[in-house]
């Protein structure tokens, strides 16, 4: 099945629910970067609860989530955008750790249990929206959870998961997002957090070939409507003509070093992997582009 996010409410529009399905795009990560299994899981959670939130947002608008944890794999950084266009790194790819105590993927050991989550949102104004949240498990979905709770006032639970075959591949990778809107009644908040505590783990879910309806459907039961839907895709916004400006706003000077120290210049993107050559000619027309000595 084809990746795709699927927002919808239930319970008399009491909740508002997302589901994704993430597969293909968390495996193009996968191999862009070369990621062990551990990165492999965080980096994925990453990305699938950024695609979520980007779903959340109209028309241009965007998002970099930036995870800081003092574990081993360093900074994780996603951009995610309305039409659903998702592209990521983590500093360390190479990173995997011996399975946690529940014979599981140990994601907090390597994010780290203490640092920040970051959201930055360019809604188009003037200044871009920033919010922040401590790490409390370095799980991730429930960092998240705090941040809807803390920083956008919005009470959610959010489940994440990421299954990596014994080659490194990706199987499955999938994600929930839950909030309770305004009015919800107490027993219903009740039946919410008794579905969520009894959820099973989402790739399990989708390993058993549930869709993402009936997914939520475990959550919410069949008081379920889907509003909408969006095809989640990788995608970065790098390009040799970007790094041919980076280059550029470098000046005279910076240029001719490259030129007479190494005789050309690699560019690499973090967020694809892709890396740009700029030869000794190129870098000489490049130099007489630029006005800045």
């Amino acid at each position: 099945m084809k990746d795709e996010i699927i927002r919808g409410t239930a319970w008399n529009n009491g909740i508002r629910v997302f589901a994704a399905r993430m597969t293909e795009l968390v495996g193009e990560l996968q191999r862009r970067h070369g990621t062990f299994p551990t990165a492999t899981a965080a980096l994925g959670r990453t990305a699938t609860v950024s695609a979520m939130m980007g779903f959340m947002l109209k028309g241009n608008e965007k998002l970099t989530v930036q995870v800081k944890g003092d574990g081993p794999l360093g900074q994780i950084v996603v951009d995610a955008n309305a039409a659903g266009e998702v592209r990521g790194y983590v500093d360390h790819p190479e990173v995997h750790l011996a399975s946690n105590n529940q014979g599981k993927l140990d994601v907090a050991g390597a994010v780290g249990r203490s640092g920040f989550v970051h959201v930055t949102k360019d809604l188009g104004l003037k200044e871009p929206y920033r919010g922040s949240v401590p790490i409390i498990s370095g799980e991730l979905a429930e960092d998240f959870t705090l941040y809807f709770a803390d920083s956008e006032q919005s009470p959610s639970a959010v489940g994440l998961g990421v299954l990596v075959d014994a080659d490194g591949s990706v199987l499955h990778a999938g994600g929930y997002i839950v909030q309770v809107l305004p009015g919800l009644a107490d027993d219903q908040l009740v039946r919410l957090e008794q579905a969520v505590a009894n959820m099973p783990q989402v790739t399990a879910l989708l390993d058993q070939g549930e869709t993402l309806e009936s997914i939520l459907q475990f959550l919410v039961g069949e008081d379920l409507t889907i509003h909408n839907s969006i095809e989640p895709v990788f995608k970065c916004k790098c390009s040799r003509e970007r790094f041919e400006k980076a280059l550029i706003t470098l000046g005279k000077k910076e240029i001719l070093s490259l030129i007479e120290e190494d005789g050309q210049a690699e560019l690499h993107c973090h967020f694809c992997n892709e890396k740009y050559l700029f030869e000794a000619e190129e870098l000489q027309a490049l130099h007489s582009l630029s006005d800045k000595d």
